[in-house]
């Protein structure tokens, strides 16, 4: 399971994963904000959608306290992991599944975490441009996600890269977790390239909560 939040880099580690060996299933290869693809199986975002509907969340109103799915929920999960059966190395990327991570685990013991995260400011930025979303809305919700992406890590360390990172720094690092996850680093074209990073962090005062987050998450980051 590929963790992270909304437009910090999550697509690109996944498109990487994938090209290196890893099966998506149904994902989707198109996207008006992301031009190679947002790399989503897309049942799996309207399972998520739903779950947090029916509580009176969304990806962008997460909830502050873990998720308890339901039965039906979980029997639609099942279902959704069956897709998957006879395939020996799946994955699957979705920025809301980090908010429901606890149900995923509970029906998939084995499950293995790669993260990625990238700066407060960058992130506002594409959000911004993506839906006009304001910088107070965003900083909050980069808050709420990598809370939980630091707290997801620290039950387990697990392989986590900063998108902040020059490109040749992050395919090195990139490298080195794929081969850890006896995946093959691709030989033809990269997966990233630079479109997929229009927004950089700017210079600016941050808010103490996030500024501390962030360089909390860099120490723990490859």
């Amino acid at each position: 399971m590929v963790v992270g939040m909304h437009r910090s880099g999550t697509s690109f580690l996944t498109g990487s994963l994938q090209q290196s060996g890893l099966e998506l299933g149904k994902f989707s290869a198109w996207n008006p904000h992301n031009l190679k693809g947002n790399r989503e199986n897309l049942e799996i975002v309207a399972f998520s959608d739903e779950v947090l509907a029916a509580r009176g969340f969304a990806w962008d109103n997460p909830p502050t306290e873990p998720v308890v799915w339901t039965d039906a929920e979980r029997s639609r999960a099942r279902e959704l992991i069956a897709d998957y059966d006879g395939v020996a190395r799946w994955g699957f990327k979705d920025p809301r599944a980090l908010l429901l991570v606890e149900g995923w685990q509970e029906l998939l013991p084995e499950l293995r975490f790669v993260g990625i995260f990238r700066h407060p400011t960058a992130v506002a930025q594409s959000l911004a441009a993506r839906g006009g979303m304001p910088q107070e809305q965003a900083f909050a919700l980069w808050l709420a996600y990598n809370k939980r992406l630091l707290k997801l890590y620290r039950e387990g360390a697990f392989p986590l890269l900063c998108f902040d990172e020059d490109e040749a720094v992050l395919h090195r690092k990139l490298d080195v977790v794929l081969e850890e996850l006896g995946l093959e680093p691709s030989t033809e074209e990269r997966f990233f390239s630079p479109e997929l990073k229009h927004h950089k962090q700017m210079r600016q005062s941050l808010p103490a909560e996030l500024q501390k987050l962030y360089r909390e998450l860099c120490r723990c980051a490859r």
